[in-house]
């Protein structure tokens, strides 16, 4: 089918009785593109840019890693392997990285990929402008190119996570014959991206859809396997699951229909339900404790909250058992450094009542002990119905709560720069490695007003922080895990963080569709592999 023709299958009207959704693939052109290798994935927003090399955002993300690439990419236990580097080295002293380039890769106009690109990018973008990145890549002091597929990086201290972070989603390449002398925020390409990846930009028609097609040259020879990518924005979770259910959409990431109607869709045969491939990100859900009020600074009513909710309930009835209970702020998927031998707070409203008897908080005549408000984002069905149980529990053992549901940048402002709540309900990934992800959270030098999912909670202690500089650089990795366990049980007794459940995206595609999820990143990988079974 040629462009041209499938532009019209997005654009024309759909018959009578038929689901209608903007630029909607009409149910009598699905058979057409299934026969061309025309993929459809519905998305529950469209991304602000089509490059994360300097905005993570989410949705930039699934949309971005198709035409830009990382130089590794991660297997499910977060292990890297090649992607644009064939081949890396590190120095005893974890001071020396050493990247060995592909040769023969093209940049979609023709020009070659080379060493300058990665050098460029590392130090005006990741360093400067990813919002991770003077933590992550802070350390790096020099970037030697001796020759065109050579890149050597000198550090002035080890930085363990760093080879955790140059995966396609978070560490992009971009073009340096293209953004070099410009001013990278503002650089057109930002949304018409021209990279390395198995597909090339095409089209971005705003507020209805964006299309990629084959890079024919690219340099996993045979790859991609499917023409075209069409991403529609659909901004109904109720018509994106009829955009599944009728073929419509073949794929679809990131919970993006309500998770009741997973079930209902899986068991239509209609779709297939993963799982994995999610575990690059491994997102925790979460209660931020303000500790600037009366109640919340008390740790004893800290630990209480622990016991008042029920986090099994939580996951198995809200979220229809797609999540693992917490036992701290590292999760389960990094293997290395998890330690689940910490102390734990067990479903307990009686041990609950005990500890704010115990920090002064006794009931009123009413039966009321105090007020806390709870903010967050209405992100699906599960969270309101999350914070609506929350209330419930905190209601048996005395403390009335206010729910305050808000858009994302109302809640942004109140939570992050004027700390106007009590307690912050979200989800925070993790990522590979806790330097990248989790001390933000703990560490009290990140308490930094006005930045979002900084520590906005006022956690700061010395020990802590100790614990958290000492791993960002500890070259040894037992040491290291030490370290990190420790850091653990402190998060665990002092709780200025109350972790729920690691959460479970689910990703949902055609039954025919394969080649989605390869590894860790998932949505965030390349989709080179992407097919449809005949």
């Amino acid at each position: 089918m040629s462009h041209h023709r499938v532009f019209q299958a997005l654009s024309r009207p759909l018959a009578q009785g038929a689901l209608l959704l903007g630029v909607a693939v009409a149910s009598n052109a699905f058979a057409q593109t299934e026969r061309d290798g025309v993929v459809v994935i519905a998305m529950q927003s469209e991304p602000p840019t089509l490059v994360s090399a300097f905005n993570p955002a989410g949705f930039s993300g699934v949309v971005s890693t198709k035409v830009l690439e990382g130089l590794l990419s991660y297997d499910y236990d977060l292990n890297p392997k090649p992607a644009l580097a064939e081949s890396w080295t590190v120095s005893d002293d974890g001071k020396t990285y050493q990247f060995n380039l592909r040769q023969n890769v093209k940049w979609h106009d023709g020009e070659p990929f080379t060493s300058a690109d990665v050098a460029y990018t590392l130090e005006e973008v990741w360093k400067k402008l990813h919002p991770r990145g003077r933590a992550t890549f802070g350390g790096v002091t020099k970037v030697l190119t001796p020759d065109a597929h050579t890149v050597i990086m000198e550090l002035d201290t080890p930085a363990p996570p760093m080879l955790s972070a140059l995966s396609s989603y978070s560490a992009q390449i971009l073009p340096a014959h293209l953004y070099k002398g410009t001013d990278v925020l503002a650089n057109p390409l930002n949304n018409a991206p021209i990279g390395t990846g198995p597909f090339k930009f095409d089209e971005w028609q705003r507020g209805s859809f964006t299309r990629y097609v084959a890079n024919e040259e690219y340099w996993d020879s045979g790859k991609p396997y499917v023409d075209e990518l069409v991403f529609r924005y659909i901004a109904d979770a109720g018509s994106r699951s009829a955009a599944l259910e009728t073929g419509e959409a073949h794929l679809a990431t990131f919970n993006a229909v309500t998770l009741s109607d997973v079930k209902r869709l899986s068991d239509s045969g209609k779709i297939t339900v993963e799982t994995k491939g999610y575990e690059y990100l491994s997102p925790i859900f979460l209660l931020e404790l303000n500790q600037r009020g009366p109640y919340l600074s008390n740790v004893k009513v800290r630990q209480a909250l622990a016991h008042a909710i029920n986090r099994d309930f939580i996951v198995d009835t809200v979220w229809y058992g797609y999540g693992k209970v917490a036992t701290g702020p590292i999760p389960s998927t990094h293997k290395s450094l998890y330690s689940g031998e910490t102390t734990q707070y067990a479903y307990d409203p009686e041990q609950a009542n005990k500890l704010l008897d115990e920090a002064g908080f006794p009931r009123k005549d009413n039966g009321s002990r105090f007020g806390l408000s709870i903010d967050f984002s209405p992100y699906a069905d599960t969270v309101p119905r999350t914070a609506e149980y929350i209330k419930q529990a905190l209601r048996r053992v005395g403390i009335d709560l206010t729910l305050r549901s808000q858009d994302i940048p109302t809640m942004l402002r109140r939570v992050f720069t004027e700390y106007d709540y009590g307690m912050h309900m979200n989800f925070y990934y993790a990522l590979p490695d806790p330097v990248l992800g989790v001390q933000r959270l703990y560490w009290g030098k990140n308490i930094k007003k006005g930045v979002p999912f900084a520590n906005a909670h006022g956690y700061n202690n010395p020990e802590m922080d100790a614990l958290l500089e000492a791993a960002q650089v500890e070259n040894d990795a037992a040491k290291r895990k030490a370290l990190y366990a420790e850091m653990q049980e402190i998060a665990q007794r002092d709780m200025p963080v109350l972790d729920l459940f690691e959460m479970q995206f689910v990703t949902l595609a055609a039954p025919n569709l394969q080649g989605h999820t390869t590894g860790s990143e998932g949505p965030y990988g390349t989709w080179a592999e992407l097919r449809f079974e005949k």
